[in-house]
């Protein structure tokens, strides 16, 4: 049997002592099994740093969805990323999205055990006009105002439990309902793979382009969504009046959304989306208001270990 690769283990410094308790115990399985070095980073240039010295060896994130998304969006920006870019991840979030998608344990040690015996697996990756990147999901409409919203319930209700385990997951269904009540009116014209699937004429409550299948700690947006089959998961909330937009709010909180009546759901490899002034929330980042925005699918961009 091969020798185990090396490992570059990148992590927040600002992180609290749950999470360090929780890589120590990481790092005793990883460090079991091959050699591993940390480092602790904060700023973007100090991201580029170790990067800049990670060389060949597997890059393994210890953080969340931000973290991630951090990371290969610097890989990205260095165009260090490829099939051959192999990227491990220890969980170490409060929503833990992506990891969800793809089986990782939400438990540091069990979390660490799957690296050491895990296989890799090509990573698809949505990229926009404009070069930025999505690792998980982005939504706008009432999705990105249920992130607004969710924000500060989410830091509450993340300080009940201990580390990956607590209420912050609730956050986003609160602020989903509560964007429900006084939502966002979009109109606009949705492109998928050139073709138009709905236009200016027909209210948007809600779309979102699904690389992973969770958003808001586990929240199943677009469920089906798998990370590494070519294509991207598009779904479009179109419900009307205030009972309709309460249904399928009701819906999405135990992920049976997509067969609301008035949600269309597809695959893609390229949507274009413009209109009316619109947020967006791209693997829990917000930014906007935009008028116009377009992503493809860049398949197998980069691997990750997966159990």
């Amino acid at each position: 049997m091969p020798a185990p690769e090396p490992l570059l283990v990148i992590t927040n410094s600002d992180a609290g002592t749950a999470d360090d308790a929780a890589l120590d115990s990481a790092l005793t399985v990883l460090r079991d099994s091959t050699s591993v070095e940390v480092c602790r980073t904060a700023a973007p240039g100090e991201l580029d740093g170790a990067l800049h010295r990670a060389g060949s060896r597997r890059v393994v994130v210890a953080g969340g969805d931000g973290s991630l998304h951090a990371v290969v969006s610097a890989l990205h920006r260095r165009h260090e990323l490829g099939v051959d870019r192999v990227l491990g991840l220890l969980p170490l979030g409060t929503g833990n999205d992506f990891a969800r998608t793809l089986g990782i344990p939400l438990d540091p040690i069990e979390a660490a055990q799957a690296l050491v015996d895990g296989a890799v697996r090509p990573m698809d990756l949505l990229v926009d006009e404009v070069g930025q990147i999505v690792v998980n999901q982005v939504h706008l409409g009432a999705g990105a105002e249920a992130g607004r919203k969710a924000k500060p319930w989410k830091e509450r209700l993340g300080r009940i439990g201990v580390g990956p385990v607590n209420l912050g997951r609730l956050g986003y269904p609160i602020g989903a309902l509560l964007s429900s009540i006084d939502p966002p009116v979009l109109r606009l014209r949705v492109e998928v793979d050139g073709e138009v699937v709905t236009d200016v004429d027909r209210p948007v409550l809600m779309i979102a382009l699904g690389n992973g299948a969770t958003v808001g700690g586990g929240l199943q947006l677009t469920p089906d969504a798998d990370p590494g089959d070519g294509r991207i998961d598009v779904m479009i909330a179109r419900p009307k009046g205030t009972l309709g937009r309460l249904a399928y709010v009701g819906r999405l909180g135990i992920g049976t959304h997509a067969t609301h009546q008035d949600v269309v759901t597809m695959h893609a490899s390229t949507v274009t989306i413009s209109g009316t002034e619109f947020w967006c929330s791209a693997d829990g980042e917000l930014y906007g208001p935009e008028r116009h925005r377009s992503w493809r699918l860049e398949p197998a961009a980069y691997s990750m270990i997966v159990p």
